[in-house]
């Protein structure tokens, strides 16, 4: 549909429709959170040292290609005003891109051994992160060209919410129980990959068939294709205060979310010794996000949608503080752990189900600010901040496993070990909770006051 055609109002259609974008492209992207590092080391072998400089490298090319995916965006649409949509397009072309380089991922390194395996591995994470980012930018961006107000970016931020909540849980449900029934093969790594891409190939394509760019003050305020430069980025930091705060939140929270997803299933298969209590936690986590969801809207309206975030965020600390001490002091069982860590984890997630509004927001306020609307650079470059944290929670994780003596394989792992996933897996996400929590209590600065001025600017367009 036209760019600049703006419905009356959000349909059920837009709402399912843009919740199957995160959802589709959560099928594959959460397995390389959860499960790869075991991928790497139990089936494909490979050393620690040389994970963590992969992970290094991988993570610096992700870095560098979300802001650059972003302003090629911005440029293309701002020369070509193309009538089909400044995002949309982009969709279209890349699902099956990205379905395919996500079993090529899953399954050809493990036809190789040694060097040649290390460097087709490379390569097939390579294609498969390029993809997946040039289908994560627009899909993210898109938001800001769906909405025409706060309301409705409340609401496809929380249908963006559901998505991703069942995008990252049906994996988790999946893989699992493949690995609990056949061990840490190629085989079952390579079908639960195939399952997930698949089904993340059909929810893609439904993404891009039941949403529309309607946000017509969005479209007519592009700038011109010469006006759209790297130097943007600087100057947005420079200028756009409630930015910053957005970016420290990125790499805290995907810090703290990486740390503890590439050692979940070290947590569960070598200290608690139930791996398929996983798939449980992660039906669990799926009901308590349910909840969140269907209750942060309400809150939100009462106490603000920026207070009840750090609220959340305060709560998930103690949690994750309070989970530590108990388990420092007590054997805790594979159940007990399930429950108190995914309640911390669901405090936590507010603040990531709820962000993707805030990034609309600071768009606005970055156009008040700078005179320039670029929804592409501005979700590029908050998607380098957490690819920044997502490098440092995967480097340092992998890099931890080998400094607290993990050996895979093992029956059992020395205390020092047990204690070290321990710590990983629970503490050090609070620390960076915490972060999180300083960026929008110090931080950011959009009060009522500016969002006032951002209405009454976007009226007398």
């Amino acid at each position: 549909m036209a760019s600049k055609t703006t419905s009356s109002s959000l349909t059920l259609r837009h709402k399912i429709g843009y919740a199957m974008g995160d959802l589709g492209g959560c099928m594959t992207f959460a397995l390389m959170g959860s499960m790869v590092t075991r991928y790497y080391t139990n089936v494909l072998h490979v050393n620690t040292a040389v994970l963590a400089a992969l992970l290094f490298i991988w993570n610096i090319w992700d870095a560098v290609n979300d802001p650059l995916m972003g302003i090629l965006m911005d440029r293309m649409y701002a020369k070509s005003k193309n009538p089909k949509g400044k995002f949309r397009p982009w969709l279209i072309r890349i699902a099956p891109l990205l379905c395919i380089t996500a079993i090529v991922f899953w399954t050809v390194p493990t036809f190789f051994q040694g060097t040649a395996m290390l460097v087709v591995l490379f390569f097939c994470k390579i294609l498969y992160e390029g993809c997946y980012t040039m289908f994560n930018i627009p899909m993210g961006s898109l938001l800001g060209a769906m909405a025409n107000n706060d309301a409705e970016r409340s609401t496809l931020s929380s249908a963006r919410g559901f998505g991703s909540l069942i995008g990252n849980v049906l994996p988790m449900m999946i893989l699992p129980q493949l690995l609990a029934a056949y061990g840490d093969t190629s085989f079952a790594f390579g079908a639960g990959a195939a399952i997930c891409a698949l089904i993340g190939f059909v929810c893609c394509l439904l993404h891009y068939f039941w949403t529309e760019e309607r946000n017509a003050a969005a479209a007519e305020a592009v700038s011109s294709g010469d006006g759209v430069k790297v130097s943007d980025i600087f100057n947005n930091f420079r200028k756009n205060r409630a930015y910053v705060a957005l970016i420290i939140h990125g790499i805290c929270i995907c810090t703290q979310q990486y740390v503890g997803q590439t050692l979940g299933s070290y947590m569960y298969g070598d200290v608690l010794g139930n791996i398929g209590m996983m798939s449980i936690q992660s039906s669990f986590s799926m009901i308590l996000g349910v909840v969140a969801l269907a209750l942060c809207p309400l809150i939100s309206k009462k106490i603000g949608l920026e207070k009840m975030v750090r609220i959340c965020l305060l709560c998930a600390a103690a949690c994750y503080v309070g989970l530590f001490a108990f388990m420092m002091a007590a054997e805790v069982s594979a159940v007990v752990y399930m429950v108190w860590s995914t309640i911390a984890s669901s405090f936590t997630s507010v603040s990531i189900y709820m962000q993707w509004g805030l990034v609309a927001t600071v768009t606005d306020y970055n156009e008040m600010v700078t005179g320039k609307r670029t929804e592409g650079t501005i979700y590029g470059t908050f998607n380098l901040a957490r690819r920044f944290g997502q490098t440092v929670g995967n480097s340092a994780a992998v890099l931890a496993l080998g400094w607290i003596g993990y050996q895979a394989g093992a029956a059992v792992q020395t205390s020092g070990a047990i204690t070290g996933i321990k710590a990983l897996c629970v503490l050090i996400p609070a620390v960076f909770v915490l972060g999180s929590w300083i960026s929008f209590k110090f931080i950011w600065n959009i009060t009522p006051e500016i969002r006032a001025q951002m209405a009454a600017r976007r009226s007398t367009k």
